[in-house]
């Protein structure tokens, strides 16, 4: 159900989120902490309070499942074979920092796979768009650059795009099998996002997520040409359990 109409209508809808987060951005702000002791902001529900609202307008018979609201059953949700997967703001603890790479990110899942992506970096003046049918793109003002992986040979120094806020052991045992790395840090869901425009090879995601954290960027760089799978070499798919966790994935411009 991806048409230019519709992705032009989302593309909006998160820039108008990420001008709400902004708002909020260039002021102090009140961040509380949840169960799981992740921080939210203010511009967290201000952004999902927007998208929710624009959603509802845009196609108001397709559900929405946003990390601000996530308490929906998994008997419910497996019912879904096409639904609104959001992270209002992707990368809380950049926005904290004011590092400007925090994102918004909505997607399109259709029978599990990312058919749609929008990720705005209203910080950075950035936006990512993508859609099946017409490609993905980088726009940065009124310039829209389409972009298409052209896949690496795995020899030589390979650009690893990693998270600023999480590292780990695994993760320099799997780098041990590249030549030479050079490590490109990233926050939020950006990290795909370069993947697909080539400023990286490859983002080894050896830790936890959620399925509203890649979503959107899945959809840009598989549109693009990137490949998004599991460690084990299956395709990383959504909504096809109850847990909202993501399996440890690659995302990756190299050849295989």
């Amino acid at each position: 159900m991806t048409s230019p109409e519709l992705l032009e209508q989302i593309v909006q809808l998160a820039q108008d989120a990420g001008q709400a987060a902004m708002r909020i951005y260039n002021k102090d702000f009140n961040v509380e902490y949840k169960d799981d002791k992740s921080p939210v902001t203010d511009a967290d529900l201000a952004a999902h309070r927007v998208i929710l609202s624009g959603l509802e307008k845009i196609t108001p018979k397709l559900p929405v499942l946003s990390e601000e609201s996530a308490a929906i059953s998994w008997q419910e949700r497996q019912q879904w074979q096409c639904y609104w997967l959001v992270d209002p703001i992707d990368g809380t603890k950049e926005f904290i920092k004011k590092n400007g790479e925090f994102t918004i990110n909505i997607a399109l899942i259709e029978n599990g796979v990312p058919v749609l992506g929008v990720v705005d970096a209203p910080a950075l003046g950035v936006t990512y768009l993508a859609t099946q049918d017409i490609g993905a793109f980088k726009q940065v003002g009124e310039a829209r650059i389409e972009l298409k992986v052209t896949k690496k040979e795995n020899k030589g120094v390979i650009r690893v795009v990693g998270s600023r806020s999480h590292s780990s052991e695994q993760l320099a045992n799997y780098l041990k099998q590249f030549d030479e790395v050079d490590m490109v840090p990233k926050g939020s869901s950006l990290k795909l996002c370069l993947v697909a425009e080539g400023a990286a090879d490859i983002y080894p995601r050896l830790g936890p997520t959620s399925e509203w954290d890649t979503g959107a960027g899945h959809a840009v760089a598989t549109i693009a040409g990137a490949t998004v799978t599991t460690v084990d070499g299956a395709p990383l798919k959504y909504n096809q359990k109850e847990s909202y966790l993501n399996p440890f994935f690659i995302v990756s411009a190299l050849q295989s």
